[in-house]
């Protein structure tokens, strides 16, 4: 079994430890965190090897902790301040001193436009919450809906990402729930900083969307649009289509946005005869797409760039207690490497002694929309 030293702070501590059996994994998070005085709220995480279990370690953490709320997830991998943990049991606790009344539960919201529980709903009239860390049940349909809504209903920036599990997919919110999405939303006065890091750099221009029906695209800029594809990827990979796969993929820029933010969706198809594309998401005549690349250079230059962005800000605001960081599943490993690059990256420049914890999901999410390839850090004070 694998663990780490915890990363404390006067309102926040950490702990983690992977690839031992269940109880041992949580002993060991609760020898690290130490005594609880003064906790309030947890976030916990585990990957999906401990899915069917989660509700027995959320059991153990409020016996032994005494902290009543909880919320969380599991992923195909969590994640702390420089360390990576997949393909084994792993978890990761953060536990949060704040005044009980700076934070409110978030239950499950299973449908567009449903309005939040009553207590919740007076809370937000009353303290204004400015951050709210979600989770999602990727299974629901109408969950990009739903995050918009909920964005809406509470006036919070929403931070966090979907749940990843080849099993059960429970989430925690208080008590395990699923099916929606759920979390915590954080008062105004609760400083924070929060950024998104892409995981694609822009080829080619931005291209309007002159024939399309449903996720197929005829015509960009009026042309063909495996004509205008070809000319941005390149004659060398224009040649070898197949090539393409998991490396090219669309993007559809996000209106209004002052940081050139995208959406980035897969390349689901190409015909070769008639000149078409199809991709990962539904369009008409007016959208806008680009194309853009995914590798590891390109996305580190980013991770960079966001790291610097968030830090500098949140240093202005005093957000620099602790750290949320959502990362993309073909992230972490997959792209970066296996020896925690990309966490590790992360804790340099948050600083190693700022607890942090998070997940590697099946989609992120940024204030009211969800994203893929991304990684999405949050610093709070």
């Amino acid at each position: 079994m694998e663990d780490a030293m915890t990363g404390a702070s006067p309102r926040y501590r950490m702990a983690h430890a992977g690839g031992g059996d269940r109880e041992k994994l949580v002993e060991s998070c609760l020898a690290q965190l130490g005594p609880a005085d003064g906790a309030t709220l947890g976030f916990l995480y585990a990957t999906d090897f401990l899915a069917a279990d989660l509700e027995a370690v959320l059991d153990r953490l409020r016996a032994a902790t005494g902290v009543a709320d909880w919320v969380g997830t599991v992923g195909f991998g969590v994640c702390v301040g420089g360390r990576e943990y997949f393909d084994m049991p792993a978890l990761a606790v953060l536990l949060c001193a704040l005044p009980p009344d700076d934070y409110r539960i978030l239950p499950a919201v299973r449908e567009p436009g449903e309005a939040p529980a009553k207590e919740a709903a007076a809370w937000v009239a009353r303290r204004r919450p400015g951050l709210g860390v979600v989770h999602g049940d990727p299974r629901n349909p109408h969950l990009a809906g739903i995050v918009d809504s909920v964005c809406d209903d509470t006036g919070c920036f929403l931070v966090g990402g979907l749940t990843a599990s080849r099993g059960p997919m429970p989430q925690i919110a208080g008590s395990l729930v699923e099916g929606g999405l759920s979390g915590v939303l954080l008062a105004g006065d609760v400083a924070a900083a929060a950024g998104l890091s892409q995981g694609c750099a822009p080829i080619g221009a931005v291209h309007d969307v002159t024939d399309a029906r449903g996720n197929v695209v005829y015509k960009l800029d009026g042309r063909a649009a495996l004509d205008v594809f070809k000319e941005d990827v390149g004659e060398v990979l224009a040649r070898n289509l197949e090539r393409v796969g998991g490396y090219i993929h669309a993007a559809l820029p996000i209106a209004g946005s002052d940081t050139g933010d995208y959406l980035v969706r897969n390349v689901m198809g190409i015909d070769p005869v008639n000149g078409w594309l199809s991709i990962g998401e539904r369009l008409s005549p007016g959208d806008r797409m680009m194309f853009v690349r995914r590798d590891g250079p390109s996305a580190f230059a980013d991770l960079e760039r966001m790291l610097a962005d968030v830090t500098g800000r949140a240093k202005d605001a005093g957000a620099g207690g602790a750290g949320l960081y959502f990362s993309c599943v073909a992230r972490g490993p997959n792209l970066f490497g296996r020896q925690s690059e990309e966490l590790t990256a992360v804790a340099d420049r948050v600083g190693g002694e700022v607890p942090l914890v998070g997940f590697f999901a099946n989609g992120e999410i940024s204030n009211n929309r969800l994203y893929g390839y991304t990684g999405v850090l949050t610093l709070i004070g």
